[in-house]
């Protein structure tokens, strides 16, 4: 009687092994093909506003604006006090040094803008530059940010309306800026 009693519990275990097998597969099968990916979307404008690296980047780019624009301010008083001291002297000067002076005076304005146009260059170039770094630096995280979280997509949302709708709790704009800016403090 034992063996009959042991050959159904050996047979009752294997049936359990089987069932347990079997329903680990089924639920393994279940979460690949019919659990919903994971997709999300962040507010770029709240990114661009709130990340503190894109906050450093635009204060650095209004230091330099600041100093550019002073530089322009300077070679304008100097064009400005030219004109005024020509205009003063005028009536005292001979026909050729008239003509030379208005010649100074308008190598100086030519100057002048040359330097601003320059400066506008510059300062374009100078924004390109650091907003292609906030750029690829939000780009990187996100994509760690997505890989870490499991996401399927991350959409970026802009002004332009890019996302007509999107249900409750797929904005992930909080979440990442917290992890973006804790990340950027610790650099």
């Amino acid at each position: 009687m034992s063996k009959t009693v042991n050959d159904r519990l050996s047979k009752l275990l294997v049936q359990a092994y089987f069932v347990l097998i079997t329903v680990a597969v089924l639920y393994l099968l279940y979460g690949h093909f019919f659990q919903a990916d994971k997709i999300a979307y962040v507010d770029s404008g709240k990114i661009l506003n709130e990340y503190k690296g894109a906050v450093t980047a635009k204060k650095e780019y209004q230091s330099k604006a600041k100093v550019w624009q002073a530089n322009i301010d300077t070679l304008t008083e100097r064009v400005k006090s030219s004109i005024a001291n020509y205009e003063k002297t005028l009536a005292k000067m001979s026909p050729k040094e008239q003509a030379l002076a208005k010649e100074l005076i308008q190598t100086k304005q030519k100057q002048l803008t040359d330097y601003q146009k320059a400066i506008q260059d510059n300062a374009r170039a100078e924004d390109t530059k650091l907003t292609q770094r906030v750029v690829a630096d939000v780009n990187s995280f996100l994509l760690d940010y997505g890989k870490r979280n499991h996401y399927k997509m991350i959409l970026i949302a802009n002004q332009s309306g890019t996302i007509a709708y999107a249900r409750e709790g797929l904005d992930i704009t909080a979440s990442v800026l917290d992890e973006l800016n804790s990340g950027y403090a610790s650099k």
